[in-house]
């Protein structure tokens, strides 16, 4: 049976400020991408995320961010690799400090916004992710957009990567994701969406924005919280995808295992 991983960005709340639905959410999904503090989140919030990961068996990621609240982390920025690299490695100790107050792992890594948009198009960022990666936590796995520079220097230097396609962003002609600046960026459409996922997942293609069908390789799907009517968005997918005889589980249970019969 072919399986899949279904993910989402959560705990980006802050303080009073309350954003996605989190509790409904993780009932739905198998893998967490945890924010640390950078874009959005703080200690209350990773404390409870990762609680609630532990209690509906959900695997955590860290999901590191540049230093950026007031923007969400979608903004670029000009940082050094050696500071970009501790940046990083601070934000994996905050997520490992309440995983071992909790009693549980990190499966994984996934730069968050514009972090994770330069990953694919700057070899130097995108070395200076997989480096920090490398100095701290060798042995997890990384979720990279297939094709893009991080995941060329994640193979060239040992990381187990995860290949991620996303349920509510279009995609270029390159197989890059269409900038959140330009319309039709993001679908909101769940009739939409779950033809979307289906044609990445069941054909291993996916239409661009300009109609152009290319090859992809799903491994885990990503559906962000922040999406319009992203709650149902995830029901539908995941309703499709069980209809379609495809396991759902955390990739950390089975991606290593399908690696070596590949």
């Amino acid at each position: 049976m072919k399986k899949i991983d279904l993910n989402c960005d959560m705990g980006e709340s802050f303080g009073a400020y309350k954003l996605g639905m989190d509790e409904e959410v993780i009932k739905l999904i198998t893998s967490a991408n945890i924010a640390c503090g950078f874009h959005a989140g703080d200690p209350n919030v990773m404390d409870h995320t990762v609680a609630m990961a532990k209690e509906y068996g959900v695997g955590i990621g860290v999901h590191m961010g540049f230093p950026d609240l007031i923007g969400f982390g979608r903004r670029e920025m000009d940082i050094s690799s050696a500071d970009l690299i501790n940046y990083c490695i601070y934000q994996i100790g905050a997520l490992q400090a309440f995983c071992q107050k909790h009693g549980v792992e990190i499966q994984h890594m996934k730069p968050h916004g514009s972090l994770g948009n330069m990953c694919v198009v700057n070899s130097r960022v995108a070395n200076a992710v997989v480096d920090s990666i490398k100095m701290v936590f060798p042995n997890t796995k990384l979720f990279v957009i297939p094709g893009g520079e991080i995941h060329k220097a994640a193979v060239e230097k040992g990381l187990s990567v995860v290949q991620e396609v996303f349920a509510d962003r279009a995609y270029t002609n390159e197989g890059n994701l269409v900038s959140r600046k330009l319309p039709g960026s993001v679908i909101k459409d769940p009739d939409e969406a779950v033809k979307h996922v289906l044609r990445m997942v069941v054909d291993s293609k996916v239409k661009t924005i300009d109609g152009e069908l290319i090859d992809i390789k799903a491994e885990s799907i990503c559906v962000h919280g922040d999406t319009p009517g992203a709650l149902e968005v995830i029901r539908r997918v995941r309703d499709r995808l069980e209809h379609a005889g495809i396991e759902i589980a955390p990739v950390g249970r089975w991606h290593d295992e399908q690696i070596h019969r590949s």
